[in-house]
């Protein structure tokens, strides 16, 4: 009786102040994210593989400072780096707004009729993205490591599956309603929407910070003041820990066909299926189902072991891509009002989305329990490294394959030879079915190494 009136607990006020302000977060980031290269192919004037390059590094980023905001957050302490992150963040965003205006002010790029950027293809003034994005880059890296690290300080061992599990709920309904703000703004003020979302997001970052200021106040402390030293023999001691290496190197191979959802998605469904197509809709059917059956999973999963769980959903990624790779070979034909590469899309990604559910509350969870007191933001931070590979491997890749197989149609004289050039576009999902399917025979291999490991430990004690 007393373990199950420990699992439900009341969390605390920072608990749930932690979770809104991710959702504010979310809802900031993936407004932005889903039209991120378009926004830089559109808007900016770069090239495919260029705004895919750049949207790589930048998300990139987003997952390798973590390692060293999250050590430096354990030392400030979690409140001053949150407020620290959501005022990076309202300046970065407003200021990706802020850049194109910029630009034609100086006469640098001009706004057509039909509503499309010209201008900029030979003109350096577009590199001023650049230190913007970083700036987003730094604040979303506290972002990052303190939110989860929150979940962590937060909860029991015993309640701590529920917490991210509700963490990971608020991450997506973040993410869906973020997404869902593109495409009737795009179908307002057309491509200028890519410009707008950016507002939306400094906006929600502003609020967010306003949260925090006056809301968050937190009893666990452990951790803050540490001297460099402590720091560095923090980061070496996790760095040193080759289970928790191997393991994120091979959840790498998830994240990197998770990605496509904003590295490829958006050009592929707009190339292949029209300019009607709707990818943040599209991409909402992640979140969606993640919202859904992420609680409903994780009760499920309960009495398995995390890298269980784990193992259940890098079985469904390589399926997801598959799924997305029959929509072209079945032909574009509409079937009830969509068609059929829209539709192979979405049932994709929903296999992705359940894979999502099985795979991250518990992979969170399995670093917390990894992390000593105090240093929580240090080792969830580090468990986003996964996404740093995945981001710069799988931006990189899409933009060679997007170019490749779904070149962009203006690049051809006629819809005839575009059609020709882009016959085989499935042939990207492919590349990413076989990465997945290679993540989760590692996984697989790894887990039942582990446990016999962990079995002849506990047989010589």
């Amino acid at each position: 009786m007393k373990q199950i009136s420990r699992t439900n607990e009341k969390f605390s006020r920072a608990f749930w102040v932690a979770n809104t302000v991710e959702l504010l977060e979310r809802m900031a980031y993936y407004g932005v994210f889903i039209v991120l290269t378009l926004y830089l192919s559109t808007i900016l004037g770069f090239n495919d593989i260029q705004a895919s390059i750049i949207s790589g590094l930048f998300s990139g980023g987003l997952y390798l400072l973590p390692i060293f905001a999250g050590a430096y957050a354990d030392k400030i302490g979690f409140r001053k780096s949150m407020l620290l992150a959501f005022s990076l963040l309202t300046i970065g965003y407003m200021g990706l707004g802020v850049v194109p205006t910029l630009l034609e002010s100086a006469g640098l790029v001009t706004y057509g009729e039909q509503t499309h950027y010209n201008g900029l293809h030979q003109s350096n003034g577009r590199y001023l993205v650049i230190p913007v994005l970083f700036i987003i880059m730094i604040g979303g890296s506290f972002i990052k490591s303190v939110i989860s690290g929150s979940v962590a300080k937060e909860t029991t061992k015993i309640n701590r599956a529920r917490g991210y599990s509700i963490f990971y709920m608020m991450v997506n309904i973040g993410a869906f309603t973020g997404k869902t703000v593109i495409d009737p703004l795009r179908d307002v003020i057309g491509e200028k929407a890519y410009i707008y979302i950016n507002y939306f997001a400094g906006a929600m970052s502003l609020v967010a910070l306003l949260v925090v200021y006056f809301l968050y106040r937190s009893l666990h402390t452990a951790g803050e003041g540490k001297s460099m030293k402590e720091l560095t023999q923090g980061f070496l001691r996790i760095i040193k820990n080759g289970r928790l290496l191997l393991l994120i190197l091979i959840v790498t191979g998830f994240w990197m066909v998770q990605q496509q959802l904003y590295a490829t998605m958006p050009k592929y469904v707009i190339r292949m299926a029209g300019e009607a197509a709707r990818p943040g809709w599209i991409a909402n059917v992640n979140p969606l189902v993640v919202v859904l059956f992420v609680g409903f999973i994780t009760r499920l999963m309960a009495k398995k072991s995390a890298l269980t769980s784990i193992n259940i959903g890098m079985a469904l990624i390589p399926v997801s891509a598959l799924c997305v790779a029959l929509g072209n070979m079945l032909g574009n034909d509409i079937l009830s009002g969509i068609s059929n590469i829209t539709l192979m899309m979405i049932i994709g990604i929903v296999f992705q989305a359940l894979a999502e559910c099985f795979i991250s509350p518990r992979y969170l969870e399995y670093f917390s329990l990894q992390a000593p007191k105090g240093e929580e933001g240090l080792y969830l931070g580090f468990s986003h490294l996964h996404s740093f590979l995945s981001s710069i491997f799988g931006f990189g890749i899409a933009g060679v394959l997007l170019t490749k197989y779904c070149p962009d149609p203006l690049l051809y004289a006629s819809h005839a030879e575009w059609q020709a050039a882009s016959a085989h576009a499935h042939y990207i999902w492919f590349y990413f079915a076989g990465i997945g399917l290679i993540a989760a025979i590692a996984l697989y291999i790894f887990a039942k190494v582990t446990r016999s490991i962990d079995k002849k430990k506990e047989i010589k004690t």
